[in-house]
Protein backbone atom coordinates (compact mmCIF):
# COMPACT_ATOMS: atom_id res chain seq x y z
CA UNK A 1 0.00 0.00 0.00
CA UNK A 2 2.87 2.25 0.65
CA UNK A 3 4.15 1.54 -3.00
CA UNK A 4 0.43 2.25 -3.96
CA UNK A 5 0.23 5.67 -2.63
CA UNK A 6 3.56 6.83 -3.27
CA UNK A 7 3.23 6.33 -6.99
CA UNK A 8 0.16 7.75 -6.92
CA UNK A 9 1.86 10.97 -5.60
CA UNK A 10 5.01 11.03 -6.95
CA UNK A 11 6.35 11.46 -3.78
CA UNK A 12 9.93 9.55 -5.10
CA UNK A 13 9.71 12.27 -7.81
CA UNK A 14 9.13 14.97 -6.29
CA UNK A 15 11.56 14.07 -3.76
CA UNK A 16 14.17 13.79 -6.09
CA UNK A 17 12.83 17.22 -7.76
CA UNK A 18 13.63 19.10 -4.55
CA UNK A 19 16.60 17.37 -3.97
CA UNK A 20 18.39 18.64 -7.66
CA UNK A 21 16.82 22.57 -6.61
CA UNK A 22 14.19 22.55 -9.52
CA UNK A 23 11.50 23.61 -6.94
CA UNK A 24 10.90 27.53 -7.38
CA UNK A 25 7.52 28.14 -5.90
CA UNK A 26 3.98 26.51 -5.54
CA UNK A 27 2.47 25.93 -8.76
CA UNK A 28 -1.53 24.44 -8.97
CA UNK A 29 -0.29 21.44 -11.66
CA UNK A 30 2.88 21.05 -10.38
CA UNK A 31 3.83 16.96 -9.54
CA UNK A 32 -0.14 16.38 -10.09
CA UNK A 33 -1.13 12.95 -9.38
CA UNK A 34 -3.92 10.25 -8.90
CA UNK A 35 -6.18 10.75 -6.50
CA UNK A 36 -6.73 7.26 -3.78
CA UNK A 37 -9.47 8.31 -1.56
CA UNK A 38 -12.90 6.98 -3.42
CA UNK A 39 -10.50 5.45 -6.48
CA UNK A 40 -11.03 1.81 -7.65
CA UNK A 41 -8.67 -0.61 -6.41
CA UNK A 42 -7.98 -4.02 -8.66
CA UNK A 43 -6.44 -6.92 -6.83
CA UNK A 44 -4.76 -9.90 -9.04
CA UNK A 45 -4.78 -12.76 -6.15
CA UNK A 46 -7.19 -12.66 -3.44
CA UNK A 47 -5.08 -14.56 -0.71
CA UNK A 48 -4.31 -13.80 2.73
CA UNK A 49 -2.14 -10.62 1.35
CA UNK A 50 -4.25 -9.61 -1.21
CA UNK A 51 -7.42 -9.49 1.94
CA UNK A 52 -4.86 -7.38 3.66
CA UNK A 53 -4.23 -5.04 0.98
CA UNK A 54 -8.44 -4.90 0.71
CA UNK A 55 -9.02 -4.31 4.17
CA UNK A 56 -6.86 -1.31 4.15
CA UNK A 57 -8.39 -0.43 0.95
CA UNK A 58 -11.55 0.32 2.86
CA UNK A 59 -9.92 3.87 4.92
CA UNK A 60 -9.58 5.50 1.64
CA UNK A 61 -13.27 4.33 0.44
CA UNK A 62 -11.96 2.75 -2.59
CA UNK A 63 -13.95 0.52 -4.42
CA UNK A 64 -12.10 -3.06 -4.57
CA UNK A 65 -12.75 -5.45 -7.18
CA UNK A 66 -10.77 -8.61 -7.48
CA UNK A 67 -9.73 -11.48 -9.60
CA UNK A 68 -9.04 -15.22 -8.74
CA UNK A 69 -9.74 -18.63 -9.85
CA UNK A 70 -12.57 -18.38 -7.18
CA UNK A 71 -15.03 -16.32 -4.90
CA UNK A 72 -13.08 -15.58 -1.54
CA UNK A 73 -15.63 -15.05 1.12
CA UNK A 74 -13.74 -13.03 3.15
CA UNK A 75 -13.07 -10.45 0.42
CA UNK A 76 -16.99 -10.50 -0.40
CA UNK A 77 -17.53 -9.88 3.30
CA UNK A 78 -15.41 -6.55 2.82
CA UNK A 79 -18.08 -5.87 -0.46
CA UNK A 80 -15.33 -6.63 -2.73
CA UNK A 81 -16.16 -7.75 -6.18
CA UNK A 82 -15.07 -10.87 -8.38
CA UNK A 83 -14.51 -10.19 -11.99
CA UNK A 84 -13.22 -11.39 -14.90
CA UNK A 85 -9.27 -10.12 -15.51
CA UNK A 86 -9.62 -7.88 -18.68
CA UNK A 87 -12.90 -6.48 -16.73
CA UNK A 88 -10.61 -5.45 -13.84
CA UNK A 89 -7.64 -4.01 -15.55
CA UNK A 90 -10.01 -2.24 -17.69
CA UNK A 91 -12.24 -0.25 -14.72
CA UNK A 92 -9.38 -0.14 -12.03
CA UNK A 93 -7.52 3.03 -11.44
CA UNK A 94 -4.70 0.80 -8.97
CA UNK A 95 -3.69 -2.41 -9.79
CA UNK A 96 -2.15 -4.44 -7.53
CA UNK A 97 -0.58 -7.89 -7.97
CA UNK A 98 -1.24 -10.37 -5.51
CA UNK A 99 -0.33 -13.62 -6.93
CA UNK A 100 1.50 -16.43 -6.66
CA UNK A 101 4.37 -17.01 -10.23
CA UNK A 102 3.05 -20.11 -12.17
CA UNK A 103 3.25 -21.23 -15.26
CA UNK A 104 -0.19 -19.38 -15.78
CA UNK A 105 0.75 -16.03 -14.88
CA UNK A 106 4.10 -15.78 -15.85
CA UNK A 107 3.99 -12.69 -17.82
CA UNK A 108 0.45 -12.40 -17.25
CA UNK A 109 0.69 -8.41 -17.21
CA UNK A 110 2.07 -8.13 -20.64
CA UNK A 111 1.36 -5.56 -23.93
CA UNK A 112 -2.00 -6.91 -23.93
CA UNK A 113 -2.85 -6.64 -20.49
CA UNK A 114 -1.37 -3.19 -20.24
CA UNK A 115 -3.19 -1.89 -22.96
CA UNK A 116 -6.64 -2.41 -21.51
CA UNK A 117 -5.56 -0.33 -18.68
CA UNK A 118 -6.94 3.35 -18.00
CA UNK A 119 -4.09 5.81 -19.30
CA UNK A 120 -4.23 6.91 -15.50
CA UNK A 121 -3.98 3.89 -14.02
CA UNK A 122 -0.85 2.70 -11.37
CA UNK A 123 0.31 -0.57 -11.45
CA UNK A 124 1.82 -1.81 -8.41
CA UNK A 125 3.84 -5.26 -8.10
CA UNK A 126 4.99 -6.41 -4.62
CA UNK A 127 4.62 -10.61 -5.78
CA UNK A 128 7.19 -11.51 -7.83
CA UNK A 129 9.15 -10.07 -11.27
CA UNK A 130 8.11 -12.52 -13.52
CA UNK A 131 4.65 -11.64 -13.17
CA UNK A 132 5.29 -8.63 -15.20
CA UNK A 133 6.45 -8.77 -18.75
CA UNK A 134 9.09 -5.49 -17.96
CA UNK A 135 10.00 -5.02 -21.73
CA UNK A 136 6.19 -4.34 -22.37
CA UNK A 137 6.03 -2.29 -19.30
CA UNK A 138 8.79 -0.11 -20.02
CA UNK A 139 6.96 0.85 -23.43
CA UNK A 140 3.95 1.34 -21.92
CA UNK A 141 5.57 3.85 -19.18
CA UNK A 142 7.38 5.41 -22.17
CA UNK A 143 4.40 6.19 -24.16
CA UNK A 144 1.88 6.85 -20.89
CA UNK A 145 -0.09 4.40 -21.88
CA UNK A 146 -0.44 3.65 -18.30
CA UNK A 147 0.06 6.87 -15.55
CA UNK A 148 2.85 4.95 -13.49
CA UNK A 149 4.13 1.78 -11.91
CA UNK A 150 5.96 0.83 -8.83
CA UNK A 151 7.75 -2.50 -8.02
CA UNK A 152 9.52 -4.16 -5.37
CA UNK A 153 10.18 -7.42 -7.39
CA UNK A 154 12.28 -8.01 -10.63
CA UNK A 155 13.34 -10.37 -13.09
CA UNK A 156 16.56 -10.01 -12.11
CA UNK A 157 17.47 -9.23 -8.85
CA UNK A 158 19.13 -7.01 -8.38
CA UNK A 159 18.25 -5.46 -12.21
CA UNK A 160 21.30 -4.67 -13.85
CA UNK A 161 22.10 -1.11 -13.94
CA UNK A 162 21.32 -0.61 -17.57
CA UNK A 163 17.91 -1.50 -17.13
CA UNK A 164 15.98 1.01 -19.06
CA UNK A 165 13.50 0.92 -15.87
CA UNK A 166 16.04 3.20 -14.35
CA UNK A 167 15.49 6.05 -16.82
CA UNK A 168 12.16 6.26 -16.46
CA UNK A 169 10.36 9.22 -13.87
CA UNK A 170 7.11 7.20 -13.93
CA UNK A 171 8.87 3.63 -12.33
CA UNK A 172 8.78 3.88 -8.43
CA UNK A 173 11.78 1.21 -7.73
CA UNK A 174 12.33 -0.70 -4.52
CA UNK A 175 14.66 -3.32 -3.39
CA UNK A 176 12.71 -6.38 -2.06
CA UNK A 177 11.77 -4.73 0.94
CA UNK A 178 8.16 -6.14 1.52
CA UNK A 179 9.22 -8.22 4.82
CA UNK A 180 11.90 -5.67 5.83
CA UNK A 181 10.41 -4.40 9.41
CA UNK A 182 11.43 -5.39 12.90
CA UNK A 183 8.13 -6.94 13.47
CA UNK A 184 8.47 -8.74 10.04
CA UNK A 185 11.70 -10.22 10.97
CA UNK A 186 11.17 -11.07 14.55
CA UNK A 187 7.76 -12.82 13.13
CA UNK A 188 9.77 -14.85 10.59
CA UNK A 189 12.80 -15.97 12.91
CA UNK A 190 9.65 -16.85 15.40
CA UNK A 191 7.96 -19.64 12.92
CA UNK A 192 11.23 -20.72 11.86
CA UNK A 193 11.76 -21.70 16.05
CA UNK A 194 8.23 -22.83 16.15
CA UNK A 195 8.29 -24.82 13.75
CA UNK A 196 11.90 -26.95 14.56
CA UNK A 197 10.39 -27.55 17.76
CA UNK A 198 7.17 -29.00 16.69
CA UNK A 199 8.80 -31.48 14.34
CA UNK A 200 11.06 -32.26 17.47
CA UNK A 201 8.68 -32.53 19.44
CA UNK A 202 6.48 -35.01 16.82
CA UNK A 203 3.61 -32.25 15.70
CA UNK A 204 3.22 -31.06 12.16
CA UNK A 205 4.58 -27.47 11.84
CA UNK A 206 2.02 -24.61 10.75
CA UNK A 207 3.97 -23.36 7.89
CA UNK A 208 5.06 -26.35 5.34
CA UNK A 209 5.83 -25.78 1.80
CA UNK A 210 6.16 -29.56 0.71
CA UNK A 211 3.61 -31.26 3.23
CA UNK A 212 3.55 -34.37 0.73
CA UNK A 213 6.93 -35.43 2.54
CA UNK A 214 5.70 -35.34 5.35
CA UNK A 215 5.94 -38.31 7.51
CA UNK A 216 2.75 -39.26 9.55
CA UNK A 217 4.65 -42.11 11.12
CA UNK A 218 7.31 -39.49 12.60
Amino acid sequence: FALLMAAARRVSEAERFVRAGHWRTWGPTLLMGQDVHGATLGIIGMGRIGLAVARRAQGFAMRVIYHDRAENPEASALGAELCPLDDLLAQADFISLHTPLTPETQGLIDARALALMKPTAVLVNAARGGIVNEADLVEALKNRSIAAAATDVYDQEPPPMDHPLFALDNMLMTPHIGAASDGAMQNMASYVARGVVDVLEGRTPQFVVNRELLKKDG
